[in-house]
């Protein structure tokens, strides 16, 4: 689908599942600014990474709003949706599901709640010990998880909805004191936004798998997961929430704690196709580690061409330093739909067998007689490039050689990126020159593991590249406790009697799907 900041996605063809982002979080503590709009705008700049729902939630210093639904962020929100979320602190969420189906008792963020402070919670990343949290939580309820006073008694099968239940499982507690016993008990990725009436929170787990960065506004704070949301409300970054660190702002200004010792595992994704490219992570702009990574791969496969072009958009950066590097001349051989996006509407099966056309249309004068170079940052399934190389071959192409600017992905993702199954992944149990037979290629090339973290600038012990070598950084359980769906058995059912709404100070008004 076409992305919201002008990248086409990976996924080209209809039905074709291929690698979703993981979710945004946002949140600002700006007394005198309109929190609601600075959030929409922050999340507006996020929804690359998640395109299933979206949430916001305000406070006044007294009393919580939430108003959530599913949906990219400008179909969800509207002028008269944000002017009822008043106030001076706000967190937000747009969502790619990892744990739990998509609906909207899943959106975030997630409520929970005890007679002096309710809790809303964003989370982008994913948990692997769900299972162990769902009983511990149950444990401390007597059992019976209905009895939660937060979204995980009322349908909510999230790991991020056991996080809230835990958090506000001891009505004895602050929040703060709360957060110091159950951030420790969290493993997986986690980069946490969340609040009460007063305070604004962030976290982030110990290995730093996804990213979270703070922002100074003239009256208040930001926290976001790319700067690139900070640069849209006008925030200047200050530096990223460090890994095992919890930070809390308030009328007080902020303070920090480590609720853990820092253990560095950044995902490499993140620099290869998750972040936009205007994003800095560790200092290191996006788009110039994807350029390098393209002129890495130059040197690693050089071929004899015409032509260097791109898939759009997600190949751009690495076909330019690949175009750079060999002096081959860079061009466009493909024009993108620019409106297609998001769609309720099911193509016919005539527009269905068209594939990849509903997206992109070959240049024919560009391509016809040329040896083109065709750069994407990777393969995932194979279908969509098959169906490229047809396409350019009928527009006229001479040769098509593919080059990729990640290494092959042979292991899926349970930090927080939905990658096909393993079964699924073409490489899995394919070499290379299989894959370009599958595809149809002259020639196929993948940059290496070290090349690909050298344009990164990373130090490798620092990166997580474990759907790449299957190197898993956090020890992973049992495979029957993994999985997207593990905790929908495992939860009671919604009830017509129960008002999901009743938690806290929320405000009933805003709480009910449009």
């Amino acid at each position: 689908m076409a992305r919201p900041d002008g990248r086409l996605s990976h996924d080209l063809l209809p039905g074709e599942r291929l690698p979703q982002d993981a979710c945004g979080v946002f949140g600002v503590w700006a007394p005198g600014e309109e929190v609601a709009k600075l959030t929409y705008f922050g999340l507006y700049a996020l929804q690359h990474r998640g395109q299933e729902a979206a949430g916001i939630a305000t406070s006044d210093g007294q009393r919580l709003v939430v108003y959530k639904d599913v949906g990219l962020v400008s179909q969800v929100f509207d002028e008269s949706a944000l002017a009822s979320l008043p106030g001076h602190l706000a967190v937000g969420h747009c969502r790619y599901s990892t744990t739990g189906r998509n609906s909207w008792e899943n959106a975030q963020p997630t409520l929970g709640g005890t007679d002096d402070h309710t809790v809303a919670l964003t989370h982008n990343g994913n948990l692997i010990n769900t299972a162990e949290l769902r009983d511990r939580l149950a444990e401390t309820l007597g059992g019976d998880l209905s009895r939660s006073r937060g979204e995980v008694g009322r349908g909510n099968t999230t790991d991020t909805a056991l996080v809230t239940g835990l958090l506000t499982s001891d009505p004895d507690i602050p929040l703060e004191t709360a957060a110091m016993r159950v951030l420790p008990l969290l493993r997986g990725a986690f980069s946490l936004v969340f609040c009460d009436e007063t305070t604004l929170y962030a976290a982030r787990d110990p290995q730093g798998v996804r990213p979270l960065v703070l922002g100074r506004l003239e009256r208040g704070w930001v926290v976001a997961s790319e700067t690139a949301a900070l640069d849209i409300v006008g925030a200047s970054v200050v530096r990223e929430i460090e890994p095992g660190e919890l930070i809390a702002i308030d009328e007080d200004g902020l303070r920090s704690q480590r609720f853990a010792e820092p253990a560095p595992k950044r995902c490499v994704f993140e620099w290869v196709y998750l972040a936009r490219p205007d994003t800095k992570i560790a200092g290191r702009e996006v788009y110039d580690s994807r350029v390098e990574m393209g002129r890495r791969l130059a040197a690693e496969h050089p071929v004899e061409a015409d032509m260097v072009m791109p898939t759009p958009e997600s190949g751009t950066p690495a076909a330019i330093g690949y175009a750079e590097a060999s002096g081959i001349p860079f061009g466009h051989g493909l024009v993108k739909n620019a409106y297609v996006g998001r769609t309720f509407i099911a193509p016919s099966q005539t527009i269905r067998q068209l594939g990849i056309r509903l997206k992109l249309n070959p240049l024919r004068d560009v391509i016809k007689g040329k040896r083109l170079v065709v750069v994407d940052d990777s393969i995932v399934r194979g279908n969509t490039q098959r169906a490229l190389v047809r396409m350019l071959r009928e527009a006229g192409a001479a040769e098509v050689h593919v080059r990729i600017s990640s290494p092959p992905v042979r292991w899926p993702c349970f930090y927080g990126i939905d990658f096909a199954t393993r079964a699924e992944l073409i490489a899995t149990g394919l070499a290379v020159e299989d894959i370009r037979t599958s595809i149809g290629a002259d020639s196929l090339g993948y940059i290496s593991e070290d090349g690909m973290v050298a344009a990164t600038e990373q130090d490798r012990s620092a990166l997580c590249t474990a759907c790449f070598s299957g190197d898993y950084p956090i020890t992973l359980p049992s495979r029957d406790q993994l999985g997207k769906d593990v905790l929908e058995l495992q939860f009671p059912a919604v009830h017509d009697d129960v008002d999901i709404t009743d938690v806290g100070t929320l405000d009933r008004r805003t709480t009910s799907g449009r």
